[in-house]
């Protein structure tokens, strides 16, 4: 039985070196961002967010280093930027908690934050949430997870920011790459209680609830069957590597992205030097 409290993917969080540099470049490749924000203090870290519907991109930075960033600061030094967390949308994050508990993993929280937004009208507000979190330890892949409540949406879906020059509309599938897909594909599983189930090309997905982006665990191998001519240089060797995205105009993807799109057979995508680390695919809606 699946968790209660979890809707299905939120958003996903790229980890950088050069939060402002990192920024810049995703505005190249035709995003557009939200305007730079600040966490807690103890968090130590800063964002700028990608909009989509219903879930998001977040860049993120570490600004001073705390107890908590130390996780982020150790997957920067081990494996360089790049897809370091997803988090799915929590509906009651202290239930949660609870859930998570009862099927045998110590949870982390609930523990709240916030950050201030400044408003395309010039004015500013604060976006407030509360997260809780898996053990640090139990990362399938290397890929951490939690779960955030968002307790003011209106603060991060803001319309005004919604709209980018590559059309991207939301996340299809989120690729994690490991050398033994079946294994890691079931401790994801077993974490938010789902199944996984194995694809044609020996792939294995495990759905993350509410129609939302699922995770597809994969091997090198088979990863580059399917991003065919898409260098792979600057890609970490395990966890999650890759976000597809549905855009609503291929033409326009490409156009927006420029000299650093690589046409496949199926898909628009930025290679991973390009993108923090990431690789970036972008397909049409019945892909």
């Amino acid at each position: 039985m699946a968790l209660q409290n979890i809707v299905g993917v939120d958003h996903v969080v790229v980890l950088t070196r050069d939060l402002d540099a990192a920024a810049k470049n995703w505005q190249r490749l035709g995003f557009t961002l939200s305007p730079r924000g600040t966490h807690s203090a103890h968090l130590g870290s800063g964002n700028y967010t990608i909009m989509l519907d219903p879930d998001y991109i977040e860049l993120l930075g570490i600004l001073t280093p705390t107890e908590h960033n130390a996780p982020s600061r150790a997957y920067l030094d081990e494996r360089g930027e790049g897809l370091e967390r997803t988090a799915f949308t929590a509906v009651d994050a202290e239930k949660l908690a609870a859930e998570i508990k009862g099927i045998g993993y110590a949870a982390v929280g609930p523990i709240d934050f916030g950050r201030p937004v400044t408003l395309p009208s010039g004015g500013e507000t604060a976006a407030k949430f509360r997260v809780t979190q898996w053990p640090v330890s139990e990362a399938p892949a290397g890929l951490r997870i939690f779960a955030c409540q968002h307790l003011t949406r209106e603060a991060v879906w803001i319309p005004e920011i919604m709209h980018h020059a590559n059309t991207a509309k939301h996340l299809a599938r989120i690729e994690v790459l490991t050398d033994n897909p079946k294994a890691d594909a079931e401790h994801m599983a077993k974490l938010i209680d789902r199944g996984a189930q194995e694809e044609a090309d020996g792939a294995v997905r495990v759905e993350s609830g509410g129609g939302r982006a699922p995770f597809i665990f994969l091997t090198r191998k088979t990863l580059e069957a399917r991003h065919p001519g898409v260098p792979l240089d600057g890609m970490p060797k395990s966890g999650a590597v890759s976000l597809i995205l549905v855009a609503g105009d291929l033409n326009a993807a490409q156009k927006a992205i420029g000299a650093d799109a690589v046409k496949t057979p199926h898909a628009i995508c930025v290679p991973p030097a390009k993108a923090n680390g990431v690789l970036l695919g972008f397909i049409a809606p019945q892909d």
